[in-house]
Parts: C-alpha cells; structure tokens; sequence
C-alpha cells in the first residue's frame, strides 16, 4: 500500500485540488454579486451583504492552528469539499423561497467558511504530499493555472450558464438553482474522488500527538506578539489594508455597473456578455498582467518596479470612467475590461511580494496567513460600503472618486520600507 501511495503522480491531484479550491471563492465573492443582482437586489444590499462574507478569510488564522490540532489534513479537504456541495445544492433549494435572500446568504455563509478552512488544510497538504522540492516547485505554477481555471469556470462559463437560460425566457430563480445545482453535483464528485485519490502522507496526522494544547495556543499568541514587533509594523499594515482600496470599492460595483440599464448608469449588458467580459477576457487579462508582474519583479526586485506597479494599478482605473460617460460597444467594453485587468494583475504583483517578505523570519508561515488576513480586510470593509457610495454618487462620479482614491495606495506605497526586499 505505502508503495503504490509513492507512486501516486501529483498530476492526479494536485489540479482538481486547486480547482477546488479556486471555485468556492469565485463563487461566493463575485458570482453571487450577479446572482442578488438579476433578483433585483439594490447596489447597496449587495454590496454589504457580499462583503460579509470576506470575513472567514479576514480571521482563518484564529483557526487555522485547530486544522493542524485535530485530525488529518486530508480529512479536512474532502469534509470541506462535502460541505461545499452540500452549499451548492442548498442555496439551489433556497432560490425558490420567499426568504430565498436569508436563506442563500446563511449557507454562502457555510460556503465561506468550509472554504476557507479548505485553503488551510489544501495548501498545508500540498508541502506534506509534495515533498521534494524541485517537485514542488513545478507545481506552483500547475496550482496557480488550475486556481484560475477555476475562476473562468465560476465567473465566466458558470455566469454564462445562467445567463443563457435567461436569455432563452427562464425565471431567473429556475436558470440559477440549475446552475448552482450543476456545481454541487460537481463538488460531491470531487469529494469522491479526492477521498480516493489523494495520498495518505505518514506525516500527515493530528499534531495533538506531538505538543500539548497549551503549547499550541502559546506558539499562536506568539505569532501575534512577533508579527506586530516586526520593524515598520505600521506602515506594512497600512499598505496591506490600503494598497488596494480602489480595487476594494470597483470589485463590488463593476457586474452591477455592466448589468444596469443606460439610464440607471450602466452598460444594459445581459449576464451571459458580463460573463464573457468578466469571467474570460477579463481573467485572461488578469492572468497575463500577473506573469508578466512576475517576469518583470525577477529582474530587478521589487525596488526597481515598485512604482510602475503602482502605475499599472492605478492609471487603468480610469477606463469605468470612459465607459460611464460614452457607453461604448461591446468590443470596446470587453477590450476597456481586459485592459484594467491586466493592469490590476501586473500592479498586483508588487502587493504580493511584499507580503512575502514582510512575512520572511521567525513564523514565517503563520505571519504570511496573518498577512492574507489584512489582505482580506482591506477588501471587505470598503467593499461592504460601495453600494452606498455608488448609489448616492451615481457610476460615473463613483468610477471619478475611486480614480481619486489611487493617491492613497501611491500614498502607502511611499511609506513602505523595501531594504529587506533590495536584497533578494
């Protein structure tokens, strides 16, 4: 048996993890924004309703210590996968009912929490099951495309699905049970072939085994206390929650903005187009700017391109600007979209590297998890309040507004402190 398990290829499933990891995010972060809104869910519900539901990201480092206390990593994933699909298939049931909005928040609620625990657990398993570092090394790069394989699955042919249906004269409520009944069949399949298929690493077992409760719940109190020592503490924390705010407010309002009719703002676009703008060319985009980010950061460091990245972030904000005032076809919205993607993923890359060598020490894992933590907040919190703001500005002095905001993530990203990154 141990024979056969060393033998199990990563290829098997390292890519189906990561899809599964990927799709419960997309879903709950953006696709639901579409979904409350072709239910005619005011900009201001959905934003604060959505943005709630960040916070399982915002605080799995206060239990992510329990992943690793009790049971197996493995038997992490494939519960949270089961609950998962036991997510999808209820909000389909719910979307029927008069409290169908209560009810489809409480169990993308579930959702959200099963899939952050599953992050956890998924990315702790990879370095126990993976554990020849050349090995895991190629396979970066096979998680990241499978990540985002995922996100045009969710955002881009899963909105498309739904989007269809309505277009062929399907109530809204029938065309997104179905869809969301199409990923809980999807979700329960990867949670019978994950249970088979992945491996049973020997070192993958309860830490309870090896350290007392008290030493556990001391090592994280520790990583809070030397996480916040770190030298210029305020001004990463500052550049974590900030870095993004523009982004943080546009991510909310850019499918209602597609979705509205010209004389609400918007570009009238059904939800099978802003499937295609968002969840295709716009992922691509998001992709394509991310590696070159990558290509660019290898040569030079994060010094050298720090504020072309902040540039790319930023200057790109201005096309939800051109497309509030000249309503353009939809080619130029779709090449518009793919251009602030690209952007935002090339820009991106500079956030990213940071984190990682602010997180570089002692606890280096548990500090780049406190790290992600900040990360998600810095998109909640303005998130939940962009509805409101949209609403009292209209699109277009909100897109104006968020262009003026990007003097704050150049403000941050002044404040940051690079000598530690120099010397990479």
């Amino acid at each position: 048996m141990k024979t056969v398990e060393k033998r199990r290829s990563p290829w098997s499933w390292v890519p189906t993890l990561y899809f599964a990891e990927g799709l419960p995010y997309v879903v709950v972060m953006t696709v639901s924004v579409i979904m409350y809104k072709n239910f005619n869910l005011s900009n201001t519900d959905i934003a604060f309703y959505t943005g709630w539901l960040y916070l399982p990201w915002v605080i799995k480092p206060l239990w992510s210590p329990f992943v690793d206390l009790f049971k197996t990593k493995r038997w992490w994933i494939t519960i949270m996968q089961l609950l998962v699909g036991v997510g999808f298939a209820a909000i389909a049931f719910t979307l029927h009912m008069p409290y169908m909005v209560e009810m489809s928040l409480a169990f993308l609620w579930l959702m959200a929490f099963a899939s952050a625990t599953h992050d956890i657990a998924a990315d702790g398993f990879y370095l126990l099951a993976v554990p020849d570092k050349e090995e895991q090394a190629l396979f970066v790069g096979i998680r990241s495309t499978f990540y985002r394989i995922s996100t045009i699955a969710g955002q881009g042919i899963l909105v498309a699905i739904a989007g269809l249906m309505i277009e062929n004269n399907m109530e809204v409520a029938q065309a997104w049970s179905i869809t969301f009944t199409i990923m809980a069949v999807l979700f329960i399949a990867m949670f019978i072939y994950h249970s088979f298929i992945l491996p049973r690493p020997t070192s993958d077992h309860s830490t309870i085994e090896d350290n007392s409760a008290r030493s556990i719940v001391w090592g994280f109190v520790n990583t809070f206390i030397t996480f916040f020592r770190k030298p210029y503490a305020v001004s990463a924390i500052l550049f974590m929650l900030l870095y993004r705010l523009p982004e943080a407010l546009l991510a909310k309002m850019t499918g209602p903005f597609l979705l509205d009719s010209p004389e609400a703002g918007g570009m009238g676009l059904t939800t099978l187009q802003v499937g295609v703008a968002t969840g295709t060319v716009g992922i691509i985009g998001l992709t394509l700017g991310g590696i070159l980010g990558g290509v660019c950061a290898s040569d030079g460091g994060l010094k050298r391109w720090l504020w072309v990245m902040v540039a790319a972030i930023s200057l790109p904000n201005v096309v939800y600007v051109i497309m509030a005032i000249t309503h353009p076809s939809l080619m130029v919205i779709n090449a518009l979209i793919f251009i602030e993607q690209f952007g935002y993923g090339f820009g991106f890359t500079a956030y990213m590297l940071f984190l990682i060598h602010y997180a570089e020490g002692e606890s280096t894992t548990a500090h780049y998890a406190l790290c992600t933590a900040f990360m998600a907040m810095g998109m909640m919190i303005p998130g939940m309040a962009a509805g409101w703001l949209q609403e009292i500005l209209g699109y277009r002095n909100f897109f104006i507004i968020i262009c003026v905001l990007c003097l704050v993530t150049v403000t941050v990203s002044g404040m940051i402190k690079l000598d530690k990154a120099e010397k990479k």
